[in-house]
């Protein structure tokens, strides 16, 4: 390690996802593993303008670990985007001694950070955290595994009751701009089919799918709705053209909504939440700045915070073609 860094931030900013806490209790830990005093600022980046912050030691972030949520609270703030905000932020962290900052979230999180670091010189470290697993640099993000398994179990529960009375249903899950959980959830509760943002299927295709379901002697289905899917209906809207179209369908909604971002982190989430936590703490006494640390062939890897932002992590087609054959 090169750096003199005495005193590391951390923050969590954005939608909250399950992991969060891993993440700041690695942060901690290996800060005091080597010497380095903690910060922790709540809510995110409207905590650093306000100078709302508390002191983090190896003991005081114990038993969290297993928590979902973030002990750190989360918000969006509209301040942090303008450079008055910025330089309260910049004062409140020069009188505590802050010299780097830790950034747990997602893009938005990463842009602020970065446009902060060009300004005031100080080193930022992004760690990935959003159940939506959209942030390009790494295979996967803090949070995901999660919401997968809680979502795939939503799934198993509603198929019950959709077998139990030969029903059709549509369950919409989060991805307003990416189609990672509906995929793979999708694909691993075994819906007829998956509506997602990056792939426009069209209405007479799914019409087509839900009739072939039906002379196959399937009598109940699941069609899994991202939010942000581009078929140009609303998930209620959808159910209803259905119907419209196929009266033998008898269609239900469920909108699993903000249950996929609670509970406790699966192991999956756990441990890689505490891989770039110590990681991130790594990056700084080393010297770097203005990069995110990700996850690839389970070997850690590094990012500029630029290229975090600006690219674009792509859908696995090759589950959107086992997904069609797995359907019929």
């Amino acid at each position: 390690m090169q750096s003199n860094i005495k005193k590391i931030g951390v923050m969590t900013s954005g939608g909250d996802a399950p992991g969060m806490n891993a993440a700041i209790r690695a942060v901690a830990r290996a800060c005091s593993y080597y010497n380095v005093k903690c910060v922790g600022y709540y809510r995110g980046y409207q905590g650093m303008i306000e100078g709302d912050s508390v002191e983090l030691t190896a003991r005081s972030v114990k038993n969290i670990v297993s928590k979902g949520g973030t002990i750190l609270k989360s918000a969006r703030s509209l301040e942090f985007k303008t450079k008055e905000g910025r330089k309260k932020a910049y004062e409140n962290l020069t009188e505590e001694g802050v010299e780097a900052m830790i950034l747990i979230g997602g893009d938005g999180t990463f842009t602020g950070g970065m446009i902060f670091s060009k300004e005031y010189d100080i080193p930022v470290i992004g760690v990935p955290g959003t159940i939506d697993n959209d942030i390009f640099g790494t295979k996967f993000t803090i949070g995901y595994d999660t919401a997968l398994n809680t979502v795939v179990e939503a799934i198993d529960k509603i198929r019950d009751t959709a077998s139990s009375h030969n029903r059709l249903f549509f369950v919409e899950v989060m991805g307003r701009d990416a189609g990672f959980i509906a995929l793979n959830a999708g694909v691993g509760a075994g819906a007829e089919e998956i509506l997602i943002p990056e792939e426009d299927l069209g209405l007479e295709r799914l019409l087509e799918s839900l009739q072939r379901s039906r002379r196959s002697g399937k009598s109940s289905s699941i069609v899994v709705v991202s939010e942000g899917d581009k078929i140009g209906k609303n998930v209620f809207e959808l159910a209803e053209y259905v119907t419209e179209n196929l009266p033998d369908y008898e269609a239900r909604v469920s909108v699993l909504g903000h249950m996929q971002r609670g509970g406790k982190p699966t192991c999956f989430d756990r441990v890689l939440a505490s891989r770039l936590g110590v990681k991130s703490v790594e990056l700084i006494l080393d010297g770097q700045t203005n990069v995110m640390v990700g996850v690839s062939d389970n070997k850690l890897l590094v990012t500029s915070i630029e290229k975090a932002v600006k690219g674009k992590h792509t859908i696995n087609k090759e589950l959107l073609r086992i997904s069609d054959i797995l359907s019929v």
